[in-house]
Order: structure tokens, then C-alpha cells, then sequence
């Protein structure tokens, strides 16, 4: 079966596996959740992931993160691009998120960045999601 929304699979992914406490999530791989993956864990959201070379598809391992009285570090997660309505912005439109304390990632043509990032390089693009 084919899935029409990977990304959107992922968030759902991480989302359930931090409201259920679990310590890793497993997925099957493609480069955007991997720079996906890359950008939670710079941004301090997982503590980390992995990529193993299965047959017939390679799986990435996403390792939560939670605070030390096990509080999610990831209140919420929020698909906003989506198949059926993709949504652009120009580089004075990047949203913030919270007010700041969230993360917008916009995919631009410099690859996968987050809102701060696009700012300060002055690009704009697609709001893949939000994370806060």
C-alpha cells in the first residue's frame, strides 16, 4: 500500500510515541525524515536517531527526549504543508511559533532549515511543520 503523506506519517510517529512515553520510534526512511530528524535534534526536541540498512528499506530510529520528572519535551507537532494544500511563504511571512518558543521547519531551495535559519539567510519557502 502506498502512502501519500511519509512526513506527515513521521510527525504522527513521534507524536504518539511521546504522548505514550516510549523511547524510541521507528519508521522507514528517506532523506527528508532524515533532515527532519536532524533538525529535532539540533533544535533539542529528540536526543537523537539513527538510520540501519534493512532489506528492502532502511528504518530510522528517532530516540525521545524527556525531561528529568519524564515531562515530554514535545507538547505538540503539526503537519502544515500538505498534499492536497501546500503552503509557501515568502521570507517576510515565516511565522513564528508560540511567539518564538516553537519551531517552524520550511522547506527552501538551501534544503530543509528552521525559522530562524530561513530568517537570517532571508529565504523563504514551504512550512513543512510546527514543533513546539
Amino acid at each position: 500500500m502506498t502512502m501519500t503523506d511519509p512526513v506527515a506519517d513521521m510527525l504522527t510517529r513521534v507524536r504518539n510515541a511521546s504522548i505514550a512515553y516510549h523511547d524510541t520510534t521507528t519508521m522507514p526512511s528517506s532523506k527528508i525524515k532524515v533532515n527532519i530528524a536532524r533538525i529535532l535534534e539540533q533544535e533539542g526536541y529528540i536526543t537523537g536517531w539513527s538510520v540501519d540498512d534493512a532489506t528492502p528499506q532502511p528504518n530510522l530510529t528517532i530516540r525521545m527526549k524527556y525531561g528529568p520528572n519524564r515531562e515530554r519535551v514535545i507538547t505538540g507537532l503539526r503537519r502544515i504543508s500538505k498534499p492536497g494544500l501546500r503552503v509557501y511563504v515568502k521570507k517576510d511571512e515565516i511565522p513564528r511559533v508560540l511567539g518564538g518558543l516553537g519551531v517552524a521547519i520550511l522547506s527552501t531551495n538551501a534544503g530543509l532549515m528552521t525559522d530562524r535559519t530561513a530568517r537570517q539567510e532571508g529565504r523563504g519557502g514551504e512550512v513543512v511543520a510546527y514543533v513546539w
